[in-house]
């Protein structure tokens, strides 16, 4: 069968019409980029995409809508402003009231609902939607500070939804009975912004004074970390500098690990990150095993491993699962085992990059324009739209071996 051609038919279809897009996210657009940017922008190249940010308290005594444009991207930013005096139900009603004059300013065509978190949800569901979609790419009610009425909402969610899709084989697994149209879509990779690091770019100034050699871990800096583990790497080794860089989020201060070999630098913009990485010689995941961890699937693996760094990670399931075959990727147990497995990824590092071929032909079956192609395809056909393709049409590819689940029921 030809694929390809069968996707051009798909993309003649129901999905692409004017119907504007709502993406519901508790992550700001500005944030740090991730999953929902990746795929919001490719979804607003042929329809207007609207991203709807959770609400900001305002001292204005009405409620109101800010939209906001970016540089580089037709996605617009919609942050509701609610007075900060007001209770939940005052609260809903107006973010309701806003959404619908948001969607009356568009024409009142019906919109696709995108949902990232179930929260909002409860504001929502009264919108007559072409479509509704659910992208579990967390398990939200698992993090830290998670609303006790998450879980409820999330299950409203899945009973409205014509199409789940989970950024993971873990999450999959655990919500594949509570759904029967849902499927994994484990991180994708813009694997050529990534490779730039592979050419040997000039250190930002911050890092440029940073001894070698440099190990570095970049990403929101949280409790889904292990702080000990880190604190244990860095006083067995000295002479290693470990670099991080990402905000600091529902963590104090005060309870980062400090030493002299350890450098935070803060946030950096997307585009910065592989002239970071360029300056590093193994990339880290050092998360802590624990609720928060318990479902995740870092998109940082496969953006480290585009970059030619190797990775050395904790055992997280679907890094495990996904990644542990890999050349270059090393998995760790505990703080001697980790820093062993840095040694052998530095060793590797000043070695041939024949490693990287392999790496490569991995990433290759992975890309964000494949990944919201087969979404594209899969919401198409929640719509009413052609005759589902075999699974090798919307199966997410790279890293799955054969003892892994099937990617969608």
């Amino acid at each position: 069968m030809n694929l390809l051609g069968a996707f051009s038919k798909v993309s003649e279809g129901i999905f692409c019409t004017d119907a504007p897009l709502v993406c519901f996210s508790h992550l700001r657009w500005d944030f740090v980029l991730q999953r929902p940017q990746h795929l919001m922008q490719r979804f607003a190249a042929d329809r207007q995409v609207f991203f709807f940010e959770e609400y900001i308290p305002t001292d204005h005594h009405l409620a109101y809508l800010e939209i906001h444009p970016f540089a580089g991207t037709m996605v617009k930013a919609v942050r509701p402003r609610v007075p900060h005096w007001w209770n939940e139900t005052q609260r809903e009603t107006a973010l309701a009231g806003l959404l619908d004059e948001l969607l009356a300013l568009n024409g009142n065509r019906q919109p696709i609902l995108w949902f990232y978190t179930p929260l909002m949800f409860a504001f929502a569901r009264h919108v007559d939607a072409a479509a509704v979609v659910y992208d579990c790419m967390d398990e939200l009610a698992n993090f830290k500070f998670a609303p006790p009425q998450l879980k409820a909402m999330e299950q409203a969610l899945l009973a409205r939804a014509d199409v789940v899709f989970t950024g993971g084989y873990s999450l999959y697994e655990a919500k594949r009975d509570r759904h029967d149209n849902l499927h994994a879509f484990p991180s994708s990779v813009d694997a050529h912004h990534f490779r730039i690091a592979r050419n040997g770019q000039s250190s930002p100034p911050d890092q440029a004074g940073i001894k070698g050699p440099r190990l570095g871990f970049y990403g929101v800096i949280d409790e889904r970390l292990d702080l000990g583990l880190i604190r244990d790497i860095a006083a067995a080794r000295p002479d290693w500098s470990f670099v991080f860089l990402g905000p600091v989020v529902k963590i104090s201060q005060d309870d980062l690990p400090r030493a002299a070999n350890i450098h935070y630098l803060g946030q950096k913009n997307y585009a910065e990150l592989p002239t970071y990485l360029s300056g590093w010689d193994v990339a880290l995941m050092p998360f802590a095993l624990n609720e928060a961890t318990r479902f995740i699937s870092p998109t940082k693996t496969p953006e480290y491993l585009a970059a030619g760094r190797p990775v050395v990670s904790t055992g997280i399931t679907d890094v495990v699962r996904s990644y542990s075959d890999v050349p270059g990727v090393y998995i760790a147990e505990d703080a001697g085992s980790f820093v062993d497995a840095c040694a052998a990824a530095l060793a590797l590092r000043q070695s041939s990059t024949s490693w990287l071929e392999t790496v490569d032909a991995v990433l290759a079956r992975s890309s964000w324009d494949d990944t919201a192609r087969r979404m594209r395809l899969l919401i198409e056909q929640s719509m009413g739209g052609p005759e589902p393709l075999p699974a090798e049409a919307t199966a997410p590819l790279a890293g799955r071996t054969p003892e892994q689940p099937a990617p969608h029921a």
